[in-house]
């Protein structure tokens, strides 16, 4: 026994009205916690009182034999109990009545820029949208990397900022505070290095107690699915989805989920400027057709859920009305929304290796070599690149021609061209002309 676990125990048994060893029986033997012990756990495990020791095992148990309805909700609860809440009841519509607040969850892809041009489209209709947001680590990109690509933007804000550029502008995207779950934040981190990110009641817990603790009055979800998510497998990624709908509604939270296709990277752009520039192509009236798809369905459930139902999402994007709301929140972030963006140094083309239809482009792989190439990061106090990226020149359906563009890399340190490379060298399947790609974009809807 190691001198911090054995100070622990010591700790349990003079002082605390648990001790660590036997909740992690309980669950080992597959049994349930009870509230008061999932209480006594989350709040023992901030302050210091689990060792890190005893708590992976704990979470291991979790993976291994799961909890019920009952427990992940206490456990979420708990872990919400751990910081503040935040409050937007003072937010007033221009009749003076209450304005309603709705937020959006991704698990995260490759590609994944909806949150920019989604936060400013359902602002354009009254509806506050507070996102709380976050960075990339390994494959998966981040919305605050991306943003942080424009001069002068800046992720911190207190809540007294937060609320006020809700009231004002009706969308703000930032970083979550420091006192939002910060038992999250010491859970994560452990499971990250312990083998135990995929525990779906762990999963969703971490992600609905920092939602639930934001004080949004709805919620859509949208749950990717695909070889560049974080869920592979469908069935997995119903279960994650339908206990997070339960527990955003058990916390009176009125939650949706939709389950989308990251076989494929959405849009034509995975990198972090060059991701921005697309989301403004969206913002003007063009964009690809699947990241402009979902972000118009993924506003309508999110005006559903706040209780508008006559809006016109797509209407909003192509008359200008969202772009508008976009300069107007980049600016109040210290952003300069006409400055250019940056450009990565180098360049280099990947090009189609045969004639046909392409009818796979894999997400995971587009992801990695992104990451290699400077997009992402390993740990997430590394740097990254704003230039860097995969800009790619076909998405599955398209007609190729052996020879022609396929994708173009982006980085300002050439050296990282070969690993890169190296990711790619199954990224895509070709058929011949008249096959037709299996795609559906938006799954399913869960309520």
């Amino acid at each position: 026994m190691t001198d911090k676990v054995a100070q622990t125990r010591a700790v349990d048994s003079n002082a605390e009205p648990f001790d660590a060893v036997d909740i992690i029986r309980v669950k080992r033997d597959k049994g349930a916690l009870s509230p008061e012990q999932i209480d006594w756990t989350i709040d023992a495990y901030t302050r210091g009182a689990i060792a890190d020791e005893q708590m992976a095992a704990l979470n291991m148990a979790i993976l291994l034999n799961g909890m019920n309805r009952t427990e992940i909700a206490r456990w979420t609860a708990a872990m919400i109990a751990s910081g503040e809440r935040m409050d937007f009841s003072s937010l007033r519509r221009p009749d003076g009545g209450l304005k309603y607040t709705s937020d959006k969850h991704s698990t995260g892809g490759v590609g994944d820029k909806i949150t920019l041009p989604l936060a400013p489209l359902v602002a354009v209709f009254g509806v506050a949208v507070p996102q709380l947001s976050g960075r990339g680590l390994g494959h998966t990109g981040g919305t605050l990397d991306k943003l942080e690509s424009i001069p002068g933007w800046r992720a911190s804000l207190s809540n007294e900022e937060i609320l006020a550029q809700l009231q004002d502008v009706g969308a703000v995207i930032c970083a979550a505070g420091a006192g939002l779950a910060p038992a999250d934040k010491k859970l994560y981190a452990l499971r990250d290095v312990t083998g135990t990110v995929e525990a779906i009641p762990l999963i969703a817990s971490s992600i609905m107690s920092k939602k639930i603790a934001e004080g949004t009055g709805s919620l859509v979800l949208d749950v990717k699915v695909g070889s560049g998510a974080f869920m592979k497998d469908e069935a997995r990624a119903r279960e994650l989805a339908e206990t997070m709908v339960a527990l955003g509604k058990d916390a009176g939270v009125n939650t949706v989920a939709l389950l989308t296709n990251m076989d494929t990277p959405l849009g034509l752009t995975a990198g972090n400027a060059i991701e921005v520039e697309e989301s403004l192509e969206v913002l003007a009236g063009g964009g690809p057709n699947d990241v402009v798809e979902l972000t118009v369905r993924l506003a309508e459930e999110m005006l559903a859920c706040a209780g508008v139902t006559d809006a016109d999402p797509a209407a909003a994007l192509k008359d200008g009305r969202a772009m508008d709301v976009w300069n107007r929140m980049i600016e109040a972030q210290g952003g300069d929304p006409r400055a250019k963006l940056p450009v990565a140094r180098e360049s280099e083309v990947v090009y189609a290796p045969a004639d046909g239809v392409l009818v796979e482009l894999d997400a995971l792989a587009v992801g990695v070599a992104a990451w290699r190439l400077g997009a992402g990061r390993a740990r997430k106090e590394d740097a990254v690149q704003a230039g860097a990226g995969v800009r790619m020149h076909a998405k599955p359906g398209a007609l190729l021609r052996a020879g022609e563009p396929l994708m173009t890399l982006l980085t300002d340190t050439p050296e990282r061209f070969a690993r890169a490379k190296e990711a790619l060298e199954h990224a895509v399947v070709i058929a011949p002309e008249g096959s037709r790609p299996a795609q559906r974009l938006i799954i399913d809807r869960i309520a």
